[in-house]
């Protein structure tokens, strides 16, 4: 069976270590590109095919949202939004992302403030494995 291949797009390096980290260790998923804000991630997407791409939202140059956008009209892939910027009280910004094309959302890992990253590894594996199987359509920019 293939490798669920999965783009990167954070401006973290530290967080885009962590993720690749947590990702490489399924035997089902693969982290094909890294880029570290949106204008790299697209130039990626066209380039690799990903299907799966991790986001963050507060990026220099394109943040996640209009990247989610610029994906979405031109290359639809299930998009997960990674980001500090998702938590549960962040209604405006999971809407937004949510109507621009994302998939599903997910708070950056807390692991600075003794956070389980066993379990946030698993429900990252897990959501990248579900993303993976969904068919998604063009959302045209208006």
């Amino acid at each position: 069976m293939p490798k669920i291949k999965v783009l990167l797009v954070e401006d973290s390096p530290v967080a885009i270590n962590i993720y690749e980290k947590m990702l490489n260790s399924s035997p089902h998923i693969e982290v094909i590109g890294k880029a570290s804000n949106g204008e790299e991630g697209l130039n990626l997407v066209f380039q690799l095919s990903p299907d799966v791409i991790c986001t963050d939202l507060q990026m220099p140059q394109m943040d996640g949202l209009e990247f989610t956008k610029q994906v979405m009209a031109h290359y639809p892939t299930p998009i997960l939004v990674l980001s500090n910027s998702v938590q549960k009280a962040d209604v405006d910004n999971i809407y937004e992302v949510m109507k621009a094309g994302a998939v599903d959302v997910m708070a950056k890992p807390q692991t600075a403030l003794g956070g389980n990253t066993e379990s946030m590894q698993n429900q990252l594996v897990v959501k990248i494995r579900v993303l993976a199987t969904k068919k998604v359509a063009v959302i045209p920019l208006i």
